[in-house]
């Protein structure tokens, strides 16, 4: 008997039956876009999978926000199945990774639409946004648009009620967006739970939040601030951390936070002289440098100079370091220990 020809039920092996079919050339994102606004949940779920993977291309990003499609997942942001609000923060984080779509953020008012989510019972819808915010934080004027939305309280006490991985986020948008204001998370308390975050079990946790507090400790206030919330032996403790990061961060949390005389009277109290020395020969080159520029601080105090008299030598041989900007500081610290009135 002759074997007849049949055609199989199943798809070929390199369709994905998840996502939408994609239209052949320039029609491909206006279809999509079309498909995301289709009643029927599958079409749109289907349509932002497909979506996701087209977005690794900045090209593409930058077609998608030229047609619109940021009003599109802003609206989408809220529907109410969330395998649809998970996949929309996914395509919004992954254009985020792009200069373009970073600047479409901040054109289209994304930033505020995405704060929509920050409550949402789905943990990766969360993760997401955070990521999103992150992302854009480390671009300048990401980080101004996050400060003008008025965002920052809500991330600082966010910090308490946040699972540890996306705490860890909110701790990296918090340090790029400090750079730029500082005094809306003074006024919500932001020292006071840094400073909680600094003994945290987590060593992500405690590195993000000494980085935190180094940008807090920039401008005055913040000076004044981890002065009366007595954080300088919270920082000291953190001068020995297993952890490199953890340790540099400390001590630039120092460097920044020693320059008001309060400031290099705290920390010399809290023994961060003893502390911080032995670090100017850590391997890590950021610990070096931060650790001198933090006794560099201390040594403008009368007591402090009287400490490091002794030590100088230490700070010389790191004059020959091989970082030239370790280097440069040592020969500092030299001048300003050795400085007679």
């Amino acid at each position: 008997m002759a074997l007849l020809p049949r055609i199989s039920s199943k798809l070929p092996p390199d369709i994905d039956p998840t996502k939408a079919p994609i239209a052949f050339g320039r029609r491909a994102l206006p279809k999509l876009n079309e498909e995301l606004h289709d009643p029927e949940l599958l079409t749109r779920q289907r349509a932002l999978m497909a979506l996701c993977d087209l977005v690794h291309d900045p090209e593409n990003t930058y077609t998608a926000i030229s047609i619109g499609f940021l009003d599109t997942l802003k609206t989408l942001l809220l529907d109410k199945d969330g395998l649809v609000r998970r996949k929309t923060t996914e395509v919004l984080y992954i254009m985020a990774t792009h200069n373009v779509g970073r600047l479409g953020f901040l054109d289209n008012e994304v930033i505020p639409a995405l704060a929509q989510l920050l409550n949402d019972p789905v943990e990766i819808c969360r993760w997401n946004m955070h990521y999103a915010y992150k992302l854009l934080s480390e671009f300048r004027p990401g980080a101004v648009g996050i400060v003008e939305s008025g965002l920052i309280p809500s991330l600082v006490l966010k910090l308490n009620s946040e699972l540890e991985e996306i705490q860890e986020l909110i701790l990296d948008t918090l340090a790029c967006c400090l750079r730029v204001e500082a005094f809306e998370a003074l006024a919500t308390g932001a020292v006071s739970i840094l400073k909680e975050k600094l003994s945290h079990s987590s060593v992500e946790i405690r590195s993000r939040a000494a980085q935190a507090l180094m940008a807090i400790s920039v401008p005055l206030e913040g000076k004044k601030m981890v002065l009366e919330e007595d954080v300088f032996p919270d920082l000291v403790t953190l001068l020995e951390d297993e952890d490199a990061e953890v340790r540099a961060n400390a001590a630039g949390a120092l460097m920044f936070a020693a320059v008001t005389t309060p400031g290099k009277y705290a920390a010399i109290n809290a023994d961060a002289i003893d502390t911080l020395l032995p670090l100017i020969n850590d391997e890590k080159s950021k610990v070096r440098l931060y650790s001198i520029k933090a006794l560099t601080m201390l040594a403008e105090a009368p007591e402090g100079r009287r400490s490091l008299l002794s030590h100088v030598p230490m700070f010389q041989e790191r004059m020959a370091d091989s970082s030239e900007a370790v280097g440069r500081a040592a020969k500092i610290a030299v001048q300003v220990i050795e400085w007679k009135p």
